[in-house]
């Protein structure tokens, strides 16, 4: 009669250091790669989940970079509202003291032309990564992008905000552009206005009577409301 003959408790030994062995793997594996989950046989859902996950931080991180971008040309803008909302106050000053019979208007006029100058440089250098949002034309818009979502469905998208300009004298540019060059006889600054038959850009008191004078700074005023309103929505 054949017989066989086993130990019980070394078969047990071996088994249980089999099992120790598999879990120490899987342990070295998770410390190795950073990852209790990091292949799809530790745990296959967990696994499709974290990798879809793992995705879509990329892709979010790509998102975040453009916001940035974004909000550093609103700045931008904003920054530049800022600087000709100063300047168009004090030529509404400058404006309020011609106003008295006695004063020199060409001598005002020459401070009120350095100013204007001033505008002008403002609205040309506030360009960041090749646009500017405060000298453009009419028609023209511009986006940035505003949200990473990933659907219900397992689709993905980047969605966008779009802001359209609109040159003129109660729009949202300093001034238009036409080719890449400034146009200074369009948007809040260039656009004439009937009652002056100049713009801010382009007034000229120096032979103005008092009335006329009047009616300029009625105009300047405008321009400054439209700056401000600007001024609140790229801050916003």
């Amino acid at each position: 009669m054949t017989s066989i003959i086993t130990n019980n408790s070394a078969m047990a030994a071996l088994q249980t250091l089999k099992s120790i062995s598999g879990n120490l793997q899987d342990t070295q594996n998770a410390v190795s790669s950073g990852l209790r989950i990091s292949k799809a046989s530790d745990n296959a859902a967990y696994w499709s989940i974290a990798t879809s996950m793992k995705s879509d931080n990329g892709a979010i991180g790509a998102v975040s970079d453009a916001l940035g971008l974004g909000a550093a040309k609103v700045d931008t803008a904003s920054t530049a509202v800022t600087s000709a909302i100063d300047i168009v106050g004090q030529i509404k000053d400058k404006l309020a003291t011609a106003m008295e019979g006695s004063v020199d208007k060409k001598a005002v006029q020459e401070e009120i032309g350095q100013l204007q100058q001033q505008l002008q440089s403002v609205a040309q250098s506030a360009s960041f990564n090749g646009e500017n949002w405060v000298m453009a034309a009419s028609g023209g818009s511009a986006s940035v992008v505003s949200s990473f979502i990933r659907g219900t469905n397992g689709t993905v998208s980047v969605s966008t905000t779009s802001y359209a300009f609109n040159a003129g004298a109660t729009g949202n540019v300093l001034f238009g552009s036409s080719g890449g060059t400034i146009d200074t006889t369009s948007g809040i600054l260039g656009t004439s206005d009937a009652s002056v038959g100049a713009s801010v850009f382009s007034l000229d008191i120096s032979s103005m009577t008092s009335g006329q004078i009047s009616s300029a700074l009625n105009m300047v005023q405008t321009a400054l409301n439209s700056m401000t309103s600007l001024g609140s929505k790229l801050g916003s």
